[in-house]
Formats: C-alpha cells, sequence, structure tokens
C-alpha cells in the first residue's frame, strides 16, 4: 500500500508540475505538450538500462550448481535402481 502512495504522489507531482508548465508559458507550448512522451522514453530507457546492468551483473551461484549436480547424479541413480532408462552419461 504503501508503494503505490508514493507512485500517486509522484504522478500528481509531475502532473502539477506539467500543468504549471502549460499554464505559465515559460516553455513554448509544442514543447510542453510533448514532455511526457519524453518522460515515458526516458522512465523506458532507464528500465532497459537497469534491466542490462542486473544481468551483467547476475551472481553466478558455485555451490549451488555443485549441489544441483549432485541431486542429479542421485536421481540418475535411484532412476537406474527402479530400472528405469534415463540415458546414456
Amino acid at each position: 500500500m504503501k508503494h503505490i502512495i508514493k507512485i500517486m504522489s509522484l504522478l500528481v507531482s509531475v502532473s502539477a508540475f506539467w500543468i504549471s508548465l502549460l499554464l505559465t508559458s515559460i516553455i513554448p507550448e509544442s514543447y510542453t505538450l510533448l514532455l511526457p512522451i519524453y518522460l515515458i522514453v526516458s522512465l523506458g530507457c532507464y528500465g532497459l538500462l537497469m534491466v542490462g546492468i542486473g544481468l551483467m551483473r547476475f551472481p553466478t551461484c558455485p555451490y549451488e550448481s555443485v549441489l544441483l549436480q549432485q541431486d542429479i547424479v542421485e536421481a540418475k541413480e535411484f532412476l537406474k535402481e527402479n530400472e528405469v532408462d534415463v540415458g546414456s552419461d
């Protein structure tokens, strides 16, 4: 619930800022009308950047890899004991 309140307050403040720019004519109206589009494109680029950084810094888990390999070996042994064909090693 707190996260929704943060998002809504940010949305209201950005909207108020945009409306104030439209009313005061500090920036030409043709530029002011495009600001929401620029904001959406910027947020999309930021999101892609964060995903890219997350993928580049994806942590490796060597210990978990060893445990997974042990589980696979145990499962193959169990299936061989129960006469289930598990393919070639």
